[in-house]
């Protein structure tokens, strides 16, 4: 039996984003749902929430991974904090600011129109966690690839995939972390990125030198 695989888009998406990425993890043999919600409208507990309702549904039938790009990769996090009514599986995060944004922090900066474009979920987005102290094995796949919007609002340090730093996604805690030539959005596109997820949800690992 096949294990069960969530996805969660970022912020300003929606679930049609994950199209390309849903087809190739079904391609490898998961079951997929690609679970949609308001990513600024919607306050997190009501996410949370329905994540957790759509997880057990689907828990009689195996393990349920979670595979969230960016503000998805943190309620991932987020939601198995902490796991125990929940069935098991692994996630990883893509591209996801788990230690906070700088480009976040810079939109916030620019008034009240930058803080409703950040919707219920700013303070998770400006400030990330602290560590993973989770049951979940969490994998993290970062970009490279220097184009994007965060560069724009503000200057990045370091790598970045125009948008997020890799800096501000080596979380304490995570079981691996990879990087991939893609940028921010293009993480989503990426054979190499999918194939890295699918390492994985499998093994616990990412594939070195993929």
């Amino acid at each position: 039996m096949s294990d069960h695989v969530v996805l969660l888009h970022g912020l300003w998406m929606r679930g049609f984003a994950l199209v390309m990425l849903h087809r190739r993890l079904m391609e490898a043999g998961f079951r997929v749902h690609r679970f949609d919600y308001m990513s600024v409208a919607s306050v997190q507990e009501r996410v949370l929430g329905q994540l957790h309702d759509l997880m057990r549904e689907l828990t009689p039938a195996g393990q349920v991974h979670l595979v969230g790009h960016s503000l998805g990769g943190l309620l991932a996090l987020r939601a198995c904090t902490p796991d125990d009514e929940l069935p098991t599986g692994r996630i990883v995060c893509m591209g996801s600011p788990v230690l906070g944004s700088s480009a976040a922090r810079r939109l916030a900066g620019m008034g009240r129109g930058g803080e409703v474009l950040l919707g219920h979920n700013r303070a998770l987005l400006e400030n990330g966690l602290e560590q993973w102290t989770g049951r979940r094995e969490v994998g993290m796949i970062a970009g490279r690839t220097p184009i994007g919007l965060g560069s724009m609002l503000a200057h990045i340090p370091g790598e970045h995939d125009g948008t997020v730093a890799v800096a501000e996604t080596r979380l304490p805690g995570l079981t691996d972390h990879c990087l991939v030539e893609a940028n921010h959005t293009g993480l989503l596109f990426s054979p190499v990125a999918a194939r890295q997820v699918t390492c994985f949800l499998r093994h616990g690992r990412f594939e070195a030198g993929l």
